[in-house]
């Protein structure tokens, strides 16, 4: 038995806050910034969210369901597209410490999870590229937590 965060991925259920995977996906870059709660949906992890108690947590039959779920890995897929475009169109991350950071190493870890070591490792060079890139000063943490994630 799946839990909500599949209907969620695949286009059938809602988030915590009733939002659908289009909803959030349509939301512009200052919604991203200043929403807390959504990151938990688009890129699930096996462990409780500190940051929001009550985002869903994957359960082992959720993890196997993402990954035969064509409509899920297409999703994972924009997720993924999405925030990249989102991390390159915001600089306010770039600096030594933001919350961004965590996002990045959730995104990071729930790729490899759901999709693969390929896609993980893709948006990991991406961001790290353009941390390089911009020549920003994000703490060597953060980049440490992103090479290992």
């Amino acid at each position: 038995m799946t839990g909500p965060i599949v209907a969620f991925l695949e286009g059938e259920g809602v988030d915590g806050r009733g939002r659908t995977i289009f909803d959030v996906l349509g939301m512009d870059d200052a919604g991203l910034e200043l929403s807390h709660d959504f990151i938990q949906w688009l890129f699930p992890l096996p462990e409780p969210s500190s940051a929001v108690p009550d985002a869903p947590v994957l359960t082992p039959a959720d993890v196997e369901a993402i990954r035969d779920s064509i409509p899920a890995q297409c999703v994972l897929a924009a997720a993924t597209d999405r925030m990249e475009a989102f991390y390159r169109a915001t600089h306010a991350w770039l600096q030594a410490h933001d919350h961004n950071h965590l996002r990045i190493t959730r995104i990071i870890r729930s790729l490899r999870l759901l999709r693969g070591d390929g896609e993980a490792d893709a948006f990991r060079d991406a961001i790290l590229s353009f941390v390089e890139a911009t020549r920003a000063p994000v703490s060597a943490r953060s980049r440490g937590y992103w090479a290992t994630a």
